[in-house]
This record gives structure tokens, sequence and C-alpha cells, in this order.
């Protein structure tokens, strides 16, 4: 399988981490600006590095950007210029465009563009360290629609030491356990601490360990509520 192409247009701090995480995971990845000196700062971690006026449409043909897998556009400063580079790609028919709003007004008005995946960092990394502020057994947070997230959390304490069929995380909670993150003594990172590992798929009768973490989807009220018993 070959690997996927993206573009990310706009090498702000938000931008620039888009480029640098795709590209650690293997992706080809293009990374775009209209100031040379950030597109010099990345180029030799990302497969092409291309200063460019992306609210010029020929500039965007030019690099093909309509073969790519999809497009990014993380432009945070001038939502103007997000909006001709938006109307850019969409006339050049992008199979998927990726854009960053700022405020609840400008998602708006990209929605009425036809662009569904609008990423809100400011609102999103706001609601995640508020998340984990409200419940320090939070690891991690992953808001989905409709109330809904993937959370990582410590195993709280009156469920360790217990087979997942006798805590009915289903039936008591209304949350499901996708996996479980579990440190192994025999393996260590750099720092000589036990490396944390998957263990796959949870059985009914898996008993739940100190350090584990859960990885768990349900509606927020519910998985709150597993946190608060049971700690």
């Amino acid at each position: 399988m070959k690997n996927k192409q993206f573009a990310v247009i706009g090498l702000g701090q938000f931008g620039e981490a888009i480029a640098r995480s795709l590209s650690e995971k293997g992706a080809q990845v293009m990374a775009i600006d209209s100031n040379p000196d950030r597109v010099d700062y990345i180029s030799s971690d990302v497969t092409y590095a291309v200063a460019l006026d992306a609210t010029d449409k020929k500039a965007l043909m030019s690099q093909n950007i309509q073969d790519f897998d999809a497009v990014v556009i993380a432009i945070g400063e001038n939502f103007e210029n997000l909006l001709l580079c938006a109307v850019n790609l969409i006339e050049l028919k992008v199979p998927r465009i990726i854009a960053r709003a700022k405020g609840n007004a400008n998602k708006l008005i990209l929605q009425k563009l036809g662009i569904e995946d609008i990423f809100q960092p400011e609102f999103e990394v706001g609601a995640v360290v508020a998340e984990r502020l409200m419940n320090p057994s939070l690891l991690s947070f992953m808001k989905m629609p409709d109330e809904y997230a993937i959370i990582e959390i410590k195993a709280p304490k009156n469920i360790i030491g217990k087979k997942i069929s006798e805590i009915q995380l289903r039936k008591n909670y209304k949350v499901n356990l996708i996996t479980i993150k579990r440190k192994h003594d025999s393996k260590v990172d750099e720092n000589g601490e036990a490396e944390l590992h998957i263990t796959g798929v949870p059985q009914s009768d898996t008993i739940i360990q100190k350090d584990d973490q859960l990885v768990i989807f349900g509606r927020e009220k519910d998985f709150l509520k597993l946190v608060e018993i049971n700690n």
C-alpha cells in the first residue's frame, strides 16, 4: 500500500506540528507557507517544502495539489486568505479538505462552503486541559459528536484486581472498554520506566491490574461517574 500524501498549508506552530506528526507516521507531506523562513525551517523533516501564496490558484496547480489524498488548511492569522485558499482547493476538486476555524462564525462560513472536516484547536485543546484539571485520573480525552468521547484513564482503585466480567462496565456505567495499556517490567524506556503495551481486545476474564490505563468509549457523564464512584 502506497504512503498517503498530504499537504499542509500554513506553517505556524499548529500547522508545523501537524506536518511533522504526519511525516513521523510515514506519510508523504508537502509543507506550504508564504513565508520562506518557515519553509526552510521544516524542509529537512518533510517530503517537500514549498514557499508559495495559497490564495493563488495557479501556484497551487503548479504543485498538483489536486492529486493529494487530503489538504490541511492551517492558516491561523488571516481568515480571508484561508477562505480564498479553501475556494481554490474546492475548485481544484481536492478529495478531502480539512480546515482550521477560529470561532464558531468562521466554522459556519466554512461549512457553508461545503467543508465538513473543521478543527478548532483553541477550543479543543482548552476542553482537554479543563477536563484533565477537573479529573486528575484522566490521561487523554478525544471529544466526539453527541457528547461522546474516547478517554484514557488510570484504573480506578476499586476495580483493581477484579475481572472485567465482575465490573460490568457496559451494564453499570454504559461505557465500553476498548483496550488496556499495561506496563511490562521486562522492557524499559530511556528513562528506566517500564514501557506501556496494548493488551489487545480485553476478554471477560481479564483482570484489571495496578497502573493499568483503560481506554474507554462512552458519554462523558457516564465515564465521569465510573471515575467518581470507584476512586
